[in-house]
């Protein structure tokens, strides 16, 4: 008897009733079925190549997007810094070979020194660490001047994004470190002036020193930021001893105010003394002209008489002798009559003054 190699092969004749053969050949897998099972798979070939050239599209369109003229856009490939992009469409590699930051730089950022902002401190933080907080903001607002005096400040920097990259890769948290050096300039600033100047002076000249020191320890740092504004809110004495400086201020008010009555009174009496020296001198100086004058013409006279009386002495000297008589007389109240009018008509005169 031959040895069969095959179990699934039998040597009864298909049409022999055999109910053993008959549950191995249902066993056995048909040629025709798996045909059938094929022909299913070639038919969902074609709507699988579509939905995945739909996704591939998708994806590939997903790199599109739009910047506003507010912002810059940076561009990352896979973390690093490729470009900056500005206003307007644009497309990059999509999601995850390149991604898009889009940073405002029209938008006004501000920053206050001295003032507890609570708004921005969770209220169970708050209300357990509120003597933390106090101290925190006492020490900001609190700087020593140049004369070695305590003032009260309250400083707002208002500031925007200059450069979207700097912004975010050279500084790792930007609102701190405008706080930080805000802080260190002024206090740099008030350290080299006096008290009096910071809270009744130019309060205009602290603020444009501040700007400009702060933009350009900024600009050391490449933190692509840029100071808007500086604005001083409020500059005192501290109040423990705000009564005394006040009686200071006032002693200091009442001194300028003697010394501003003291230069008007200068300026009145200067002006007017030195107007009466001038006229004194203008005075003087008529005088001297005019006996100058008087002298050379006193000489003049003196020499027409001299050169008259040596023509004709006995002429010159009746002359002089009558023009003395005249001058003497006329300031004499006595009428003298000439003895040998006595037969004129003469009219005597009634002394009214005796």
């Amino acid at each position: 008897m031959a040895q069969k190699n095959n179990p699934w092969e039998t040597d009864l004749p298909p049409e022999t009733p055999d109910a053993g053969g008959e549950a191995v050949r249902r066993a056995k897998p048909e040629p025709l079925r798996i045909a059938k099972f094929s022909g299913v798979k070639n038919d969902f070939k074609f709507p699988v190549k579509l939905v995945a050239g739909i996704l591939v599209l998708l994806w590939l369109a997903s790199g599109f997007y739009q910047i506003q003229p507010s912002d810059q856009g940076v561009i990352l490939r896979f973390g690093k810094y490729v470009d900056t992009t500005s206003a307007g469409l644009h497309y990059h590699l999509p999601y995850p070979v390149e991604k898009v930051i889009k940073v405002n730089v029209t938008k006004e950022r501000s920053i206050n020194l001295g003032v507890t902002e609570t708004a921005n401190i969770p209220a169970q933080y708050y209300n357990s660490n509120q003597s933390s907080v106090a101290l925190n903001s006492f020490t900001e607002s609190h700087m020593l001047t140049g004369d070695e005096n305590i003032v009260d400040i309250n400083l707002t920097v208002v500031w925007r994004i200059k450069d979207a990259k700097d912004y975010l890769f050279n500084v790792r948290s930007p609102d701190v470190t405008v706080r930080v050096a805000a802080q260190s300039v002024l206090r740099e600033i008030v350290g080299q002036s006096e008290m009096q100047p910071i809270i009744t002076g130019d309060r205009g000249l602290v603020e444009e020193q501040t700007k400009a020191e702060l933009q350009k320890v900024l600009d050391d740092f490449g933190a692509g930021i840029v100071i808007v504004r500086v604005k001083l809110q409020k500059a005192d004495p501290p109040k423990q001893v705000v009564d005394a400086f006040n009686e200071v201020q006032r002693a200091k008010a009442d001194m300028e105010r003697f010394k501003n009555e003291a230069e008007a009174y200068r300026n009145e009496v200067i002006p007017k003394a030195r107007g009466e020296a001038a006229k004194r001198l203008q005075e003087a100086e008529a005088y001297k002209e005019a006996v100058v004058n008087k002298a050379k013409g006193d000489a003049k006279r003196f020499t027409s008489v001299y050169n008259a009386y040596k023509q004709g002495k006995k002429v010159t000297s009746q002359r002089m002798y009558l023009e003395a008589l005249e001058d003497v007389l006329a300031k004499s109240e006595t009428v003298v009559i000439d003895p040998s009018a006595k037969g004129a008509n003469v009219l005597p005169v009634l002394p009214v003054k005796k």
